[in-house]
């Protein structure tokens, strides 16, 4: 069952003024799976920041068992220039994005985005070059612009985020799902 809007509202800014004052919301363990706050931040991720708040929304959207916000660090999105885009799980639903300017030039920087922050949630790579899948990243090439997780890659992120599967997946550092772009390190 999906969540209503207001509910997700409420719940985000619920987080955002517990964030603000301090403090850390405690949720009792249901029998079956409940919705986990993956707090991210955007306070480093300069042109790529409203990327972010879009992808969230998108996870939020295609997702039942997760509610992205910005309501603290534990998701840390920031960019650089040159290096490739990709992302560090310390854990799950923990870590860091690192999206490459140049790369977003070439590639959909939404699909980008959306695509790390996949790898945050649990979801490996799967270079088929099928557009379709969000987590085909740059194998689709520069004219693929979906954003969006397929059924089953949503309903993995679900599965992974249900109460009985949180330790599931550990650490893990994911790099080139996008090649090289063209004039990558020409500025710095």
């Amino acid at each position: 069952m999906r969540l209503s809007k207001v509910s997700r509202i409420f719940a985000t800014l619920a987080a955002a003024a517990m964030a603000t004052l301090g403090l850390t919301a405690v949720q009792a363990a249901p029998a079956s799976a409940a919705v986990r706050n993956v707090c991210y931040n955007t306070s480093q991720a300069g042109p790529f920041a409203s990327y972010a708040n879009q992808a969230a929304t998108i996870w939020n959207n295609y997702t039942n068992n997760i509610n992205m916000a910005q309501c603290g660090s534990n998701l840390v999105i920031s960019y650089t220039y040159g290096g490739g885009s990709y992302a560090q799980r310390t854990s799950l639903g923990n870590g860091r994005v690192v999206i490459d300017y140049y790369q977003a030039q070439q590639y959909s920087p939404l699909r980008i985005m959306t695509h790390e922050i996949g790898h945050i949630l649990g979801l490996p790579d799967n270079y088929n070059g099928n557009c379709a899948l969000l987590m085909s990243g740059g194998s689709a090439g520069t004219s693929c612009t979906n954003p969006y997780p397929s059924s089953a890659e949503a309903a993995r992120v679900d599965s992974l985020f249900g109460f009985a599967a949180r330790t599931a997946t550990g650490a893990g550092v994911f790099t080139g799902s996008w090649p090289a772009p063209a004039t990558a390190g020409a500025q710095r």
